[in-house]
């Protein structure tokens, strides 16, 4: 049984993205977005031996935003704009794909030569119907420059939006909200209800929402208007200092009924249909120094997209 301020709580599909797992919440079958956040994968953790990595290949995007984020790991961004960084963790990598961006995340090279680990969270953001059409961009965001502060055994960090009075530095076109936290044992916090919608993704197991224990690896969709006090209970015996507990927040407004597939998202049907047959033609840009892609996937003839 839920707590009366959870709306939905969604459990992960686990998908394979060649060589390592990730657990997808958003789209779900109960809901495609919350706030802005169309898109949500839990990647890893992921142990890779010498001589192994990510490696995924070339793809595009249109009318979103991909946020990438990690905990443990290192990852190397390419994309069409002529954009080369590694990604470590606790800095963010903002793509803002707009009118259309191809891009390509692999391990770097010298993480290749030994044993190594990758955990993290990727999202898109859908884009307002204003910016839909933007010009793509890339921006990284080293770890140092984000928000980060404690109070009474609970550590911050804003990766995105404005939370508690703070505003991250990072570019976004509406309103939105982008945390992670982690909590010693015995620690809590108040989730304020300054947002439409929110939700709560438990990375660990030791969490409590208002008392009432989260399942690891689960999105707890809030009821609007509702503050919730989130905690990791001394009697768990599991969070502790150097183990806190963490999960990540992510909410905001809404921006509107959208339409996603594959990698596409858009508030038009007809724009994704156009995308097709651009990736399909290949007129979008090329992401430079790569030679592969992903095909755009087969589908059954006369199918028609169906709104998620």
């Amino acid at each position: 049984m839920m707590p009366d301020k959870i709306q939905h709580l969604i459990e992960p599909h686990v998908q394979d993205l060649g060589g390592f797992q990730a657990r997808r919440l958003l789209p779900s079958e109960a809901l495609t977005l919350v706030g802005p956040f169309i898109f949500f994968d839990h990647l890893g953790p992921a142990v890779f031996p010498v001589g192994k990595g990510v490696d995924v290949r070339p793809h595009p995007h249109i009318n979103l935003a991909t946020v990438t984020y990690l905990f443990e790991g290192v990852l190397l961004h390419r994309d069409s704009v002529g954009s080369v960084q590694e990604i470590h963790p606790g800095a963010v990598n903002w793509m803002t794909a707009g009118r259309g961006i191809v891009h390509s995340e692999r391990s770097p090279e010298d993480d290749r030569n030994q044993e190594s680990v990758l955990h993290g969270i990727q999202t898109w953001v859908a884009l307002p119907d204003e910016h839909e059409e933007t010009e793509p961009w890339f921006r990284h965001h080293p770890a140092p420059d984000l928000p980060r502060w404690e109070e009474a055994g609970v550590s911050f960090t804003l990766i995105a939006g404005t939370a508690y009075g703070r505003t991250s530095p990072v570019q976004i076109f509406s309103p939105i909200l982008y945390l992670d936290i982690q909590l010693s044992s015995g620690a809590q916090f108040v989730l304020p209800s300054e947002y439409s919608e929110r939700a709560v993704y438990s990375v660990t197991g030791e969490l409590q929402l208002d008392q009432v224990p989260l399942v690891q690896h689960r999105l707890a969709v809030l009821n609007s208007g509702a503050s919730v006090v989130i905690s990791a209970p001394r009697d768990s015996g599991e969070a502790t200092n150097d183990h806190p507990a963490r999960c990540v927040i992510i909410g905001g407004e809404p921006v509107g009924k959208r339409y996603k597939w594959w990698n596409f998202v858009s508030s038009r049907l007809e724009r994704i249909e156009q995308a097709k047959r651009d990736w399909r033609e290949g007129r979008f840009n090329s992401v430079p120094k790569e030679t592969e892609f992903i095909p755009l996937p087969q589908e059954p003839e006369h199918k028609q997209e169906q709104p998620m």
